[in-house]
């Protein structure tokens, strides 16, 4: 082998370079356990708030030491921001799809226009989006040219408004105003990116990351180590619309006249869901309420509106009524009857509600604000130049503003008026009366500097100044798909999968061993040495690992091997023929290469397929997989041979590449493959048929990946039976929920459609109250829901992770796997062609593909519901499926490879030698196999439960792939070809 001492340098430096990048890891992983150790030592686990007050002592902690030089060359704070990323799996937080609203940009620049067909065409582009793949504003331009007739986009009353005045002007055709449009959208996505970015980076979390999702208007954001959820997501959703506006004075005669008119009104509607009030609910109507609009019968109430009023409001709202009734009373108020009844002088009020003071606050008072025709605020907030928390003159936490010179201009002036009229000055946040008070100093209030005040932690008051500061959303953003997960199972999924990492490099460690003997040595010192440089490479490219990330990284211990068996196996071969030890070593690196970068080149384009359509840890486990392959080729072909010509360059020193167990196996082997070719298509006919009449009949278990919906593990202290819970949980949700085991009797998965086409943290926190109240009989006693949502306080009971995926996303990522694996399959069938020169090798080599894959689903079709473990089909199945095709393609050309070289040098023989070629191989395609088998089930035992039904896939498929690259793709190939070829007339 050249250049020798130029792979030895490259080696080295690659190894210490790898070493030094997992050096941060170390440190950090060190200096966070003494802060543990600290925090656990200095409080009690009897007192209150346990769990809060030791996290509060570690970052105190971790704050106290973090420039501290550790080493010589770096301090805690440094490292922090090198260590190895891990995903949310593995650490825990948060992992949300945010879906800006083009909808609301698209009012915006059309400045809330009343144009009937403006509104018609949104309000089509909203059915459209459901089942369409085309982003909302190309919707919105088919639908607007559907029912345009003589308008034009360019309408005064439209787009060629004076906010758009610059670019748009109303001579401009329809073609030439969309692209500006287009441009507008995108800016405003951009701006609302920077503002989430602004916001996260306030947030506290280390290694966040926010990236666009192409141009569909969504927002990846991932927030690994994120435990204050419920703060997480009302950062990332809230639109942080500031307004200041005037309220009307302390019992206002005209509002008291339209509440007792509004009051005798309702008495005379018999059945107000039939008037269907609500459209849009924009409100905090349903904050912590199951009180819904279709639910409003009035007939056996003596005063409807009267008889929910808990008493005269202070400050400047008018009455306060229970928040269970919220929802009610804001469906009295926007019913067109009831707002008809308001005196002239107030005929444009709009009505807020307070923020609830406390989570415990059960009553909350209703805000009468003075209006104009449009709605707009008095101030809105983009005159906010600065925020900042900060204490209250009694010592409370509160929110500083300052305002720019124009916003202190219109506060004064706002102030002033306050002060002549006696009323408040009521500030608004996301439609939120957050405080009210009066002015007092005559003239008003100079400067622009304000406060808002109330009841707030001082966490609460650094998000809202946080969110202050980054600015409003140009937009409402949605959370279509959410990832939660608690930090005892991110600590347990680290437990199984360094188990499961530890005993399968074990196996294969001893394993190479037992069989090749001192060259199975120097292939372990190899694969060492493949591990160090994958970690090291991940850390480089700062890229997550992730669950099924170290489930990729098993893996590819279990496949590195195979270049090694190939180069062993050949040279094993060459030694046979007589040639000397040098010789044989030569020729038998030399002669495997062809088949080494066959197979790591399929298998590396189905990971890079899987990358490129993947999403989340599946993207994580592409990610591994991609960099062990180059890994794997640099160690087995380059640092194997350097170890081995080391070795028996020394005097004395021999090297058999097999132990006395292993010297005979599978020599002299003369399996008449072809002849058994009929037998296996009959066989593999019925395996597939059997599979095809299921998936036709029984399906398959879709996850919420592909169909929408909310899944939940849940956690109890003892084992519940999932019929009794799924029984209860029909009833609250509707049909359609589904429970079971997952894992150990005292885990659930909760999977329901409840409530899938409607967004917002409004929802998502009904259902969590709902689950909390229907599962407490199965909960210790004094478990709260804050603890049941978390996971438990320092105990895994509750919710350990939750999964929502809207309508949607859901098909988005049901296309995106049916692309992934057309892709895959489409991009081999032409390496393989390109390859081999015939494409009945691609045909042999796409049929054993299409085998394996249906026979995988059918036995996940007839098995799914009897299994003990999770058998749905999510994106981790497709990975699963991507994968079995990489390694059957994998298997397939090796086998296909030797076949080109020996009927290259014999001919074909009528398929003699296509038989020779298939035993050659056999010993490396068992030994790979069963190598491979022996990871994947260390994995299955003990790699956690949300691992199984992937590992499980990929055992039947490594299983059947090795069947077919022997029974199926070389038959086919063979079967396929003229006559002949196959018969000797002609060689190929």
């Amino acid at each position: 082998m050249q250049n020798k001492g130029l792979i030895k340098l490259f080696a080295f430096l690659f190894g210490i370079v790898s070493i030094y990048q997992l050096s941060y890891t170390f440190i950090t992983s060190k200096v966070e356990k003494e802060a543990e150790v600290f925090a656990t030592n200095s409080v009690s686990e009897t007192e209150e708030d346990y769990v809060a007050k030791r996290e509060a002592l570690e970052a105190r902690y971790l704050d106290s030491i973090g420039k501290n030089s550790i080493l010589g060359y770096t301090d805690y704070n440094e490292a922090k921001k090198k260590e190895l990323n891990k995903g949310l799996d593995l650490k825990g937080g948060i992992n949300v799809t945010l879906q800006i609203s083009v909808k609301d940009i698209l009012k915006g620049l059309a400045n809330n226009t009343k144009n009937p067909i403006f509104n018609k065409a949104l309000a089509d582009a909203d059915i459209a989006s459901q089942s369409s793949d085309n982003t909302y504003l190309e919707l919105f331009f088919d639908a607007f040219d559907q029912i345009k007739g003589d308008a034009k986009l360019a309408s005064p009353d439209i787009f060629a408004n004076k906010g758009l005045s610059d670019v748009v002007n109303f001579q401009m055709t329809d073609d030439e105003v969309k692209p500006i449009i287009r441009t507008k959208i995108d800016e405003s996505i951009v701006s609302a990116f920077e503002v989430l970015r602004e916001r996260i980076d306030g947030f506290g979390v280390t290694q966040p990351n926010i990236q666009r999702e192409g141009n569909s208007g969504r927002i990846l954001v991932e927030l690994p180590g994120a435990r204050d959820i419920a703060r997480a997501q009302n950062l990332l959703s809230s639109t942080a619309q500031l307004e200041f506006w005037e309220t009307y004075p302390n019992n206002d005669q005209s509002l008291n006249a339209f509440f007792g008119a509004a009051n005798e009104r309702l008495k005379s509607l018999v059945d107000v869901s039939q008037e269907e009030p609500i459209k849009e609910e924009s409100e905090i109507d349903s904050l912590l309420s199951d009180v819904s609009q279709d639910s409003l019968d009035l007939a056996s109430q003596v005063n409807p509106l009267f008889d929910l009023i808990q008493g005269q409001a202070a400050s400047y709202a008018t009455y306060t009524f229970a928040i269970k009734d919220t929802a009610t009373v804001g469906a009295y108020l926007r019913m067109p009857e009831i707002r008809r009844l308001l005196p002239p002088d107030v005929q444009f009020a709009k009505f807020v509600w307070e923020r609830p003071p406390t989570k415990e606050t059960e009553v909350v008072g209703l805000y009468a604000l003075k209006s104009n025709r449009d709605g707009t605020p008095r101030i809105s907030g983009d005159v906010v130049s600065d925020a900042r928390s900060q204490f209250d003159q009694f010592n409370r936490p509160a929110i500083g503003m300052d305002m720019n010179v124009r916003g202190a201009k219109l506060w004064e002036k706002l102030t002033n008026e306050a002060n002549l009229n006696n009323t408040g000055i009521a500030i608004v946040l996301d439609n939120k009366v957050y405080t009210a008070p009066g002015v007092s100093q005559p003239g008003g209030i100079s400067g622009g500097s304000s406060e808002i005040t109330g009841t707030f932690t001082v966490n609460e008051t650094k998000d809202i100044a946080n969110v202050l500061r980054a600015g409003k959303l140009p937009a409402s953003a949605e959370i279509i798909q959410s990832e939660i997960v608690g930090p005892s199972l991110g600590q347990e999924a680290i437990d199984s999968g360094f188990k499961s990492f530890m005993i399968a490099m074990a196996i294969v460690l001893l394993w190479m061993i037992f069989y090749y003997g001192k060259a199975g040595i120097f292939a372990d010192i190899a694969l060492l040495l493949n591990i160090l440089l994958i970690f090291g490479v991940l850390v480089s490219l700062n890229a997550v690992l992730t669950l099924p990330g170290i489930a990729g990284i098993v893996l590819t211990i279990g496949m590195s091997v195979d270049a090694n068996v190939l180069i062993f196996e050949r040279i094993k071969e060459e030694l046979a023929k007589g040639k000397g030890k040098g010789e044989a070593i030569s020729d038998g690196f030399a002669n495997a290469l062809s088949s080494i970068l066959d197979a790591n080149v399929t298998t590396g384009l189905t990971a890079l397929i899987l990358f490129l359509f993947g999403s989340g840890p599946i993207k994580g486990f592409a990610t591994t997989l991609l960099i062990g392959i180059v890994t794997s080729l640099f160690t087995a072909i380059f640092i194997t041979r350097l170890l081995v010509d080391w070795y028996i360059s020394g005097k004395g020193r021999t090297l058999d590449f097999s132990t006395g167990i292993t010297k005979n196996l599978f020599r002299n082997m003369n399996i008449n493959f072809l002849s058994k070719r009929k037998i296996a298509y009959v066989v593999s006919t019925i395996l597939v048929g059997i599979g095809l009449f299921s998936l036709i009949t029984q399906g398959l278990q879709q996850g919420v990946d592909f169909v929408g919906g909310r899944s939940y593990q849940v956690r109890f202290e003892k084992i519940v039976n999932p019929s009794e819970i799924a029984s209860e949980l029909n009833t609250v949700f509707g049909s359609g929920t589904n429970v079971k085991t997952y894992g150990d009797g005292n885990q659930i998965k909760i999977t329901t459609p409840y409530k899938v086409d409607v967004e917002g943290i409004e929802v998502d926190n009904e259902i969590q109250n709902k689950l909390y109240t229907s599962l407490q009989k199965y909960l210790p006693d004094g478990i709260a829901y804050e603890d049941f949502i978390s996971g438990g306080d320092g105990t895994p009971i509750g919710i350990l992770q939750s999964v929502k995926v809207g309508p949607t996303i859901a098909d988005d990522i049901k296309n995106n796997a049916f692309l992934a694996i057309i892709g895959s399959l489409a991009v081999v069938f032409l390496y393989i062609l390109l390859r081999f020169r015939r494409w009945q090798f691609s045909l042999g080599a796409v049929a054993a593909v299409f085998h394996d894959v249906l026979i995988v689903l059918g036995i996940f079709s007839l098995t799914g519901k009897i299994m003990p473990f999770n058998m749905e089909i999510d994106q981790a199945f497709i990975a699963a499926i991507l994968t079995v095709i990489g390694y059957s393609l994998n298997d397939t050309v090796v086998v296909f490879d030797r076949i080109r070289e020996i009927v290259n040098e014999r001919g074909w023989k009528s398929g003699k030698n296509v038989n020779l070629a298939l035993n050659s191989t056999l010993s490396r395609t068992l030994n790979t196999s069963l190598t491979t088998l022996v990871v994947l089930l260390a994995i299955f035992v003990f790699g956690g439960e949300s691992l199984r039904g992937f590992m499980f896939a990929m055992i039947v498929g490594i299983i059947v792939g090795t069947y077919s690259s022997l029974f199926i793709a070389t038959p086919v190939m063979f079967d396929t070809l003229k006559r002949k070829f196959r018969t000797g007339g002609e060689e190929a």
